[in-house]
């Protein structure tokens, strides 16, 4: 009866004292909203940590932006990628470019409108809707299908017959196998490498400008707070 007791009570440290330690309510903050602030503390010697990181959450800020304009919009296209069940819009007309201090946003678009999107967006990613963080039309979409395009032709060339109908397959059949990975890929691609919930960003200013390019666009300039 003592080992059973004694078993009982380990098997209970184990169950209760740990989790609670780790995951308690009365946690000042939940690890995940952390992680990057943590990462800067132990790793902020290594040189464009902080813009990698912050280039990192203003990417998902920005999708984020663009969804909550597009929900908006009078025009809306049914799309079908998203994990959620609900119905997603995307407003075409509009795109976007992230930086380390911010993002610019192209498309038509009333700045005290983008200001409430922006607020919002900033909320509800922060809040649990982490798939706002992901968008169809990202360019990590189409750099991976690019390189997986690349892969599968060099594959291809080596492994099939060096004749030119031959070859010409196997470019046909790696590219149509990329642009079916391609969506995909890209996607797990954005959740994991190129875009951060943005728990550090808070929005300082937004503004319409002229990019290096000349073209018109607002810029939602950000900073770095913890």
């Amino acid at each position: 009866m003592t080992h059973s007791t004694s078993g009982q009570t380990a098997a209970g440290f184990w169950q209760t004292d740990l989790i609670d330690f780790f995951f308690s309510p009365t946690q000042q903050q939940d690890p995940i909203q952390t992680q990057d602030a943590d990462l800067l503390h132990q790793f902020g010697f290594v040189p464009g940590l902080k813009e990698l990181l912050m280039v990192r959450q203003v990417h998902a800020l920005e999708h984020a932006t663009v969804w909550v304009l597009s929900e908006k919009a009078p025009f809306k296209r049914h799309q079908n990628w998203r994990s959620s069940d609900n119905d997603s819009s995307d407003n075409e007309l509009l795109g976007g470019m992230s930086t380390d201090r911010g993002f610019y946003l192209y498309g038509r678009v009333n700045s005290e409108e983008l200001k409430q999107a922006v607020k919002l967006a900033l909320r509800r990613i922060t809040s649990g809707e982490w798939d706002l963080a992901v968008h169809p039309r990202c360019g990590t979409n189409l750099s991976v299908g690019m390189l997986l395009a690349a892969g599968f032709a060099v594959g291809a060339s080596m492994l099939l017959p060096r004749e030119p109908i031959g070859q010409i397959i196997g470019l046909g059949l790696a590219a149509t196998t990329a642009a079916q990975l391609a969506p995909d890929l890209g996607s797990l691609a954005q959740r994991y490498v190129t875009t951060a919930i943005p728990f550090n960003l808070a929005v300082d200013s937004i503004q319409p400008i002229r990019d290096s390019f000349g073209r018109s666009a607002h810029f939602v300039q950000v900073r770095w707070v913890e």
